[in-house]
């Protein structure tokens, strides 16, 4: 690669500078000759010297070559060539470099065809095997990630790609690393950005984990409704070795239920018998506190029905819904 040189432009106008003052003196004593050879001197000097002259980056390794052998690497700083029998055809770049790569439309285990992104981390950790083993390390190791990848995808599941990409990063890592290795590149990480799915396959996974929740739903809610029943076990037995308990809960039901709801419900007459409500001054009683507008519709509802003779079975039968 090749690349500017200011350090050596420098060099070249100040030498040449110089030369050219000298010959322009030599010029003005009437010595022509000698100053078109100074000048000529001072440019070959100058060609020279800026063409020897180099400069390399903090980062930048010069891999020189002299006669087409290698001979070292130079720099960071400033260094010396011959020139013409030394060339400096590579500088390389010590930093870490990331590389985007993609793996299109292609099957995993199941048969899927998924396209995915990734990114890679490396860096040259030994200059002249990058220079010397491979013709074009950057290009060189791009195709080695994308294949690597491909071959990763070939061998896992679907769902262990969408659920383990650190996993998938790992083995990434390590097979590339294994693959460049040989030509100084030490890579130092694998990130997988994106899989993509077909977009149909992506709508059944979305209905199947829907149903899924659904499932789970019922299953939650009937789990619930089990414990609920064990507890209602549990208490009919309180109350069963219990009247007065049972008798304290009726009691507070119906009257939660007026209170809140401003309803008048069916009361069956053996509940009404077991709380003692079963005539007109116990449903009155019931309701004190609850004001006296409720009050006086209750009482009128009650002597409507007990008046036409509403009555089914062993029941007290009061409209539902009345509001109060």
């Amino acid at each position: 690669m090749v690349r500017a040189n200011p350090f050596g432009g420098l060099i070249f106008v100040l030498i040449l500078g110089v030369g050219g003052a000298a010959a322009y003196g030599l010029n003005r004593s009437g010595d022509v000759t000698a100053s078109i050879s100074i000048f000529i001197a001072a440019f070959l000097v100058a060609s020279i010297g800026s063409a020897a002259i180099k400069v390399a980056d903090q980062w930048d390794r010069a891999v020189v070559l002299r006669l087409g052998k290698f001979r070292a690497l130079q720099g960071p700083g400033l260094f010396f060539i011959v020139p013409v029998f030394d060339a400096i055809p590579y500088w390389i770049d010590t930093r870490v470099i990331t590389t985007s790569f993609t793996a299109e439309k292609t099957l995993t285990k199941d048969t899927v065809p998924v396209d995915v992104d990734a990114v890679l981390f490396w860096k040259v950790v030994d200059p002249e095997k990058a220079a010397l083993s491979v013709a074009d390390y950057k290009s060189a190791i791009g195709w080695a990630s994308q294949t690597a990848l491909r071959d990763v995808i070939g061998k896992t599941m679907l769902g262990d790609m969408l659920e383990g990409r650190d996993k998938i990063s790992g083995v990434l890592q390590k097979i590339i690393d294994e693959r460049t290795e040989p030509w100084g590149i030490n890579v130092l990480s694998v990130e997988v950005k994106d899989v993509l799915i077909p977009s149909s396959l992506e709508n059944a996974m979305s209905m199947q984990a829907q149903a899924e929740r659904e499932r789970q739903a019922r299953v939650i809610l009937g789990d619930s409704e089990r414990q609920v029943a064990e507890k209602f076990g549990e208490a009919a037995k309180t109350y069963a070795n219990n009247p007065v308990a049972l008798h304290l809960r009726a009691m507070n039901m119906l009257y939660e239920g007026l209170k809140e709801n401003s309803t008048i419900v069916i009361v069956p007459s053996t509940a009404v018998d077991t709380m003692q409500l079963g005539g007109l001054a116990g449903m009155t009683a019931l309701t004190m506190g609850m004001g006296q507008d409720k009050a006086d519709k209750i009482t009128e509802a009650h002597a409507l029905v007990a008046g036409n003779g509403v009555v089914a079975g062993d029941g007290l039968a009061v409209p539902v819904g009345a509001k109060m």
